[in-house]
């Protein structure tokens, strides 16, 4: 199988369109923008699904689902939310369609136009708290732990297959709370959720930080998120947390009577990731040769490839590599038999490699004789001679290796490529230089933010929960800073 892909360094681009097609993940629809997820692609977000699913449930939160549409109203009640989202919307103005009596064609009803628009949601908020009104009078309701798994529309005019796309997949939580103190809690706790999922699934090290207000997501006073580097020294986004306060809860008069029977406003809070993980997964670990999967979301843990002369050899290597199949299936391994005889080996390894298997076992007749298998790992590409005593327990090894071993590559990236500047020079240097994340002291003021932004196109990623102070001076402004934020250009 020729996989011809363009090399990273020649296109990181084009290199991370090409994995994500001839891979078999997505493609693009006839619809402009939006992607088909297709079944290899969709298995690994279903593992990414199952796992935070469980996540959320063992935090307390239950599922539920609310409207696609949401009436054009809501919006207007909460400014700074709308105004984040406004164009992006998408808007449902007719309710149906009708044959064109004089060309034959399809045209929109004109008597059918909504007596309201709907708005496809671009994320729940408004719709949510709409309907928490009626499910909360007492202190008694509280607190309301939400999670729903669903679909988003932000009309973008610049796609890429799952890092940005018209319609893509999430989940967004949304809680409601008594207390201040109750509402942040969920918020930093939904954070350490997230980047254990990113860096013990994942294997992608991630630094948990705040936004700046300039970056905050629309309508909240508090926006926690874990930030991932690419190979390519961009960042990306890999999971927000956000403390709403009383936002909502104002914007659609939920109130609730405490214990001590005084009536206030709900505490919120919203925290969501999408489909945008199965692009940091790609971009985190792949290589030149495709995939590289990280064994605990591979869909297929071990693929089993026969070599062999005629149908008898066939037949004995069948059986032996069925009995390997069943003993690692035991182990809770998810393994392939790859018995096609449409394919020859070569044609199969290199499929297998593109997609990012972590573990490769060839049989011949030779291994049958002496009890042996060859196992290649995909991370490495290194090759061993197995025997076949106890090679479940082998392969469960080799598994917790690869995986610990795709996150320390990550990881060692990541640590080399922050680097610390401390004059405007510099700056700009490195980003160009050595892409990465850039420590450097900011006066703390939205005006720099944005000059520094318009000219170098670098954004704060975030100010990392764990800084330390430290006395600087603004790379820009030359004002007093007390710590180091991290910029970077982003996806």
């Amino acid at each position: 199988m020729a996989k011809d892909l363009t090399s990273r360094e020649q296109d990181y681009s084009q290199w991370y369109n090409e994995i994500v097609t001839k891979a078999d993940l997505a493609e693009h629809s006839s619809v402009r923008g939006c992607m088909v997820i297709k079944p290899y692609g969709y298995s690994i977000w279903e593992k990414m699904q199952a796992v935070l699913d469980k996540k959320f449930k063992d935090t307390g939160h239950s599922n539920a689902y609310f409207p696609l549409f949401i009436p054009k109203s809501f919006l207007s009640k909460e400014a700074a939310h709308v105004e984040g989202f406004a164009k992006e919307c998408a808007v449902v103005t007719h309710y149906r369609l009708k044959v064109d009596p004089e060309t034959g064609g399809v045209i929109v009803d004109p008597e059918a136009k909504l007596e309201e628009e709907l708005i496809v949601r671009p994320t729940s908020e408004t719709i949510i708290w709409n309907t928490y009104k009626g499910w909360i009078q007492s202190y008694r309701d509280l607190p309301i732990l939400v999670n729903q798994w669903a679909n988003v529309v932000r009309w973008e005019m610049r796609t890429r297959l799952f890092l940005r796309t018209a319609e893509f997949l999430w989940q967004e939580g949304h809680t409601a709370h008594a207390t201040a103190e109750e509402a942040i809690a969920e918020t930093e706790q939904m954070l350490e959720v997230y980047a254990d999922f990113a860096e013990n699934w994942m294997a992608l090290p991630v630094v948990k930080g705040r936004k700046t207000p300039n970056e905050r997501f629309a309508g909240a006073l508090d926006t926690y998120c874990i930030e991932a580097l690419m190979q390519d020294g961009k960042a990306l986004q890999a999971g927000t947390s956000h403390f709403l306060g009383q936002n909502f809860a104002k914007a659609f008069d939920v109130k609730f009577t405490s214990k001590e029977g005084k009536l206030d406003h709900v505490w919120a809070t919203s925290w969501g990731v999408s489909t945008r993980l199965m692009g940091a997964l790609v971009m985190a670990h792949s290589d030149d040769d495709g995939l590289v999967l990280p064994p605990k979301l591979a869909p297929i843990q071990v693929v089993i490839v026969p070599i062999y002369k005629g149908d008898e050899e066939f037949d004995k290597i069948s059986e032996t590599a069925n009995s390997i199949k069943k003993n690692l299936e035991s182990k809770g391994i998810s393994v392939k038999y790859d018995n096609r005889d449409t394919q020859r080996p070569g044609f199969k390894f290199a499929e297998w490699e593109l997609k990012g298997v972590p573990v490769r076992i060839a049989i011949g007749a030779r291994d049958l004789a002496n009890q042996t298998v060859e196992v290649a790992r995909r991370d490495t590409k290194e090759k061993a001679v197995y025997e076949m005593s106890n090679l479940e327990l082998k392969v469960e090894q080799l598994l917790e290796d690869i995986q610990n071993n795709i996150y320390s590559k990550a990881k060692a990236f990541r640590d080399e490529n922050i680097t610390k500047v401390d004059s405007y020079d510099d700056f700009k240097r490195v980003l160009d230089e050595k892409p990465g994340f850039v420590a450097a002291h900011w006066d703390g003021t939205a005006e720099t933010e944005q000059v520094i932004k318009d000219e170098t196109k670098a954004t704060i990623r975030c100010i990392p929960l764990n800084n330390s102070l430290e006395e600087g001076r603004c790379i820009l402004t030359g004002k007093p800073s007390t710590q180091r934020v991290l910029f970077a250009r982003a996806y």
